[in-house]
């Protein structure tokens, strides 16, 4: 297969930096959209890709799952999109289509492995492996392309693509409505997307943090009220009363406080630990027939019904836009939680 090469920022060891790299891309074939990235967001995952701390990261990563950009070209069979057109590209390239769960439009739970955006094994140049979007082209299969609403401002759509659909997908999937009393732990890139989801969407939204800083923020991007969870009489006052809660905390950490706050039949959805999670009290969930879900991004189907939501109701993530150059210092940054609440990389910076 003919390739071209484009210029890309990666890490070509857990313990290097990351540096201005040469990488190939496909031709654009039949089904294919080729895209002119403007910009793309900086994932906590990027991190944990490029510095290996989940093992199994392929050298050299070169990260980003949150691209938005022009269609540059497109291949004969493509009827979704035009050159021209805003578009973007999320957490996965290509799943099988054919499991049942790519028939249910769950492509991220593909039975035969989604290829996901960067750091899967590349279908389409053997002995490869997908190559993300801090680059300044891409070449994606149509089917996982979105259509970008262009109302929405176009740098601060791009962490839509993670973390919006991330936080979405479970508020919609467990049907959070109108007047449900959601909880939200934790103000990062994921719980700022949760609060500003959960509003639109009609709930009561209560911001739970161990950072009372934290609260006015928290009340601009939509929340009603904010419970601090280090104040014992305040997390007492709130027992039993949450009909769901969206639990953003990405790293292992005490479930039984939190628990305590469920009503009964209640669900707490965990969308950002991924790791052993500290022991918990069965009679925590026991007592009240609670239950405790995962979530992982959504599919294409939901991210696109995200994406309209959005453009219909105007929202945003809250950005800081960097040149590539930076990205390594944004980095560092994201680890000491030093970020308001995404980072998102102008890539004219590396043209």
């Amino acid at each position: 297969m003919t390739t071209t090469t484009v210029k890309a920022y990666g890490a070509t060891a857990a313990t290097e930096d990351l540096k201005p790299l040469d990488i190939q891309r496909r031709a654009t074939g039949k089904d294919d959209i080729k895209i002119d990235i403007t910009y793309c967001g900086v994932c906590h995952s990027d991190i944990h890709m490029a510095r290996d701390d989940w093992k199994g990261a392929s050298y050299p990563v070169v990260p980003g799952h949150e691209i938005i950009g022009r269609v540059l070209e497109i291949g004969a069979n493509v009827s979704t999109h035009k050159v021209g057109d805003l578009v973007g590209v999320g957490c996965m390239v290509d799943s099988c289509q054919t499991c049942s769960s790519c028939q249910q439009d769950l492509e991220q739970f593909c039975e035969n492995g989604a290829t996901f955006t960067y750091n899967s094994p590349d279908k389409h140049i053997e002995g490869k492996q997908t190559f993300g979007g801090y680059s300044t082209s891409v070449v994606v299969d149509e089917r996982f392309v979105l259509r970008i609403p262009e109302n929405l401002d176009e740098a601060a759509t791009a962490p839509l693509l993670c973390a919006g659909v991330t936080t979405w997908s479970p508020l919609t999937h467990w049907k959070v409505k109108k007047g449900d009393k959601v909880g939200v732990i934790g103000l990062g890139g994921l719980g700022h997307m949760g609060v500003k989801f959960a509003n639109a969407l009609g709930a009561h939204v209560v911001m739970i943090t161990t950072s009372p800083e934290k609260g006015k923020d928290a009340k601009r991007l939509g929340a009603h009220e904010v419970l601090v969870s280090k104040d014992q009489a305040e997390m007492k006052k709130h027992q039993g009363s949450f009909d769901f809660i969206l639990n953003t905390i990405p790293v292992g950490h005490e479930m039984d406080p939190y628990l305590g706050l469920l009503k009964i039949d209640a669900t707490m959805v965990l969308v950002g630990a991924i790791e052993p999670l500290a022991p918990f009290s069965g009679g925590n969930i026991i007592m009240g027939r609670k239950r405790i879900a995962g979530s992982l991004i959504g599919g294409i189907k939901e991210t696109q019904e995200m994406l309209d939501f959005c453009g219909k109701h105007n929202i945003t993530s809250d950005i800081e836009l960097i040149d590539m150059q930076n990205i390594n210092t944004a980095y560092d940054r994201i680890l000491k939680n030093d970020v308001t609440y995404r980072f998102v990389i102008d890539m004219k910076s590396l043209k």
